[in-house]
């Protein structure tokens, strides 16, 4: 069924030779446009890209396509990657309570050197990881009543970023207690004035709020307004509705994101904003019981070998507008919630009518190219914007 001029939805029967001719797509390149293995199996429901190849810059301009990548990244993935961005966000730099900078356990000069080579900019991720690798949110407390230490690690991350020559510092710091709002805001209105002097732009990762008193450690200490003043980007982490320990639903609904969407802009300019989008989906054992049971994440591609593999029929919530099916394995019912490219192109959508910024995808290990075809076809990327 075509769902219209860029997807196809796999109907009982169909086969790879059938849509091609149906769509008007080369067989080779449906296969290769949508990462499709020998011997071509499908699922019911699966969704395809069947858009136009050579159409880069067709769409609205896209002023930032960026993602979160570890510097384990394999190399295949980062290079096929890489055309469709702007910057990459490089997962991650933390700190000390007494404001020393903890760089990460792997080198990252080579994903920098690969950016750099793309014409992609390196963004150096700022978050409260100690010295062991492992997040901790009482890090934010001590760090920022200690006006010494703050200045220490502001010197630290100068001197980080002119040698490694990173083009923006992204600040990403989750459950930032609520009696550090007001000193949190202020601390990244510190770094933006410090490194918009030398031309590095830094932005902050913003929890999902849909209202200024919304209560949850996760929220309190976020200040949409004060934070959107003094960054000079942000992004919405739009998705973890649907998390591991939670019970199954859509990971990033696109109602919820839209209601996140909606009030960010009542607080911060929409040629600030970036809407974040996940790569990832879970897959959770049934029944759910509440403290025991954790979903497994997976990528795309793992989602749909999992529906082809058992015979699943992939279905679509419309109101989540999401992905999901069901699988029996040793005698479990399992119940998976994924991204493909109509979820991604209801997000894409909201970033059209809403005028946001760009994109911003938690993260960038897996590579499924239908998304960024989608994304090339809906947007014409900015790849010589600085700010």
């Amino acid at each position: 069924m075509l769902e219209d001029e860029w997807i196809y939805v796999v109907e009982e029967g169909d086969t790879v030779d059938e849509i091609a001719a149906k769509t008007g797509r080369p067989v080779g390149e449906l296969i290769w446009a949508n990462q499709l293995e020998y011997p071509y199996r499908l699922a019911v429901g699966q969704s395809l890209y069947v858009g136009a190849e050579g159409s880069i810059g067709a769409g609205s301009p896209l002023l930032y396509s960026f993602g979160y990548a570890y510097p384990f990244i394999d190399r295949d993935t980062l290079d096929e990657t890489l055309p469709f961005l702007t910057d990459i966000y490089i997962f991650s730099y933390g700190f000390t309570a007494e404001g020393n900078l903890v760089s990460p356990h792997i080198e990252d000069t080579p994903v920098i050197q690969s950016a750099r080579t793309a014409g992609v900019r390196p963004v150096m991720v700022l978050t409260p990881l100690g010295p062991d690798g492992r997040f901790n949110n009482r890090l934010i407390t001590e760090l920022l009543s200690n006006d010494r230490a703050v200045r220490r690690l502001v010197w630290q991350l100068m001197a980080v970023i002119e040698q490694k020559e990173y083009e923006g510092l992204d600040i990403d710091f989750e459950y930032v207690p609520a009696g550090d709002r007001e000193r949190f805001a202020e601390f990244v209105r510190l770094c933006a004035g410090v490194f918009r002097a030398l031309g590095i732009f830094v932005s902050a990762a913003l929890a999902p709020k849909t209202s200024d008193d919304q209560p949850g450690l996760l929220y309190e200490g976020i200040d949409y307004r004060a934070i959107g003043e003094a960054a000079d980007r942000v992004m919405l982490m739009t998705y973890e509705w649907g998390y591991s320990q939670g019970p199954p639903m859509a990971v990033a609904p696109i109602h919820m994101v839209r209601r996140v969407a909606d009030y960010a802009l009542s607080r911060i300019p929409a040629e600030k904003i970036s809407l974040g989008i996940p790569n990832y989906g879970y897959d959770w054992p049934l029944p759910y019981e509440r403290g025991r049971t954790r979903a497994v994440t997976l990528n795309t591609r793992q989602a749909i070998q999992l529906a082809i593999d058992h015979g699943s029929v992939i279905y679509f919530d419309e109101l989540a507008q999401s992905p999901y099916f069901h699988y029996w394995q040793y005698g479990i019912r399992h119940e998976v919630w994924f991204e493909d490219v109509r979820s991604l192109k209801a997000k894409f959508e909201l970033i059209r009518e809403k005028k946001l910024t760009g994109a911003g995808f938690w993260q960038l290990m897996y590579f499924y190219r239908p998304g960024w075809l989608l994304l090339t076809r809906m947007f014409a990327l900015a790849k010589e914007n600085f700010i």
